[in-house]
């Protein structure tokens, strides 16, 4: 299945939550109505399993993954002791190209998974062109030379009202995990449990 790459603004609305990660006041307004010229006249109540697959949809919207990825992290985590939901959210966020994205070097997720990609991104000083690379507690991520005077990433990294999550610690052109990301750190726009009943079943 092929990353979705139509209108942001269609995805945002048919799932209900910004994930074009900008402010976007017209975007706001139209976000519970679903797309489409029927949009206000389809909102219906959803099944159990209706809801757990838009709570998936959500996640995968804005982490930008696909079905496939998705799938492999939950069962990961499902193997794994301890609070299974806690366990997932901390492998999307310290996927390579998110970490990119929290610590403010790219304006978009998708704009720090094109700098993955394309190689710009190093982590302990060795480049990493695997978007999905699971940054580990320790790992210092930091972007090539040629591109830290990028203009686009100039303007990330220049917003002032940039905030750094408490799990991560930034200098300059560099950043840090300091250790593994919790619920708490991060406003969570979907709900974990219902995913992980999703692939439960």
């Amino acid at each position: 299945m092929a990353r979705y790459t139509g209108p942001k603004h269609k995805l945002a609305r048919r799932e209900g939550v910004n994930v074009i990660e900008k402010e976007s006041p017209s975007l706001q307004r139209r976000l519970n109505i679903p797309p489409g010229q029927h949009g206000r006249k389809r909102k219906k109540r959803l099944s159990e399993y209706g809801a757990q697959l838009r709570e998936k949809q959500k996640a995968k919207a804005i982490y930008g993954i696909l079905e496939k990825q998705f799938k492999n992290l939950v069962k990961t985590v499902t193997k794994k002791k301890g609070e299974t939901g806690e366990m997932l959210l901390a492998l999307l966020e310290t996927r390579a190209d998110n970490i990119v994205y929290r610590l403010g070097f790219a304006k978009t997720r998708s704009h720090a998974r094109q700098l993955v990609s394309h190689g710009h991104v190093l982590i302990n000083e060795k480049k990493v062109s695997i978007p999905s690379y699971q940054v580990k507690v320790g790992d210092i991520i930091s972007l090539s030379n040629n591109m830290q005077n990028n203009p686009g990433v100039l303007e990330a990294v220049g917003k002032k009202d940039a905030q750094i999550l408490p799990f991560l610690k930034k200098e300059g052109m560099s950043g840090k995990v300091i250790r593994i990301p919790k619920r708490e750190d991060l406003q969570v726009l979907f709900d974990l449990q219902p995913i992980i009943e999703y692939y439960s079943r």
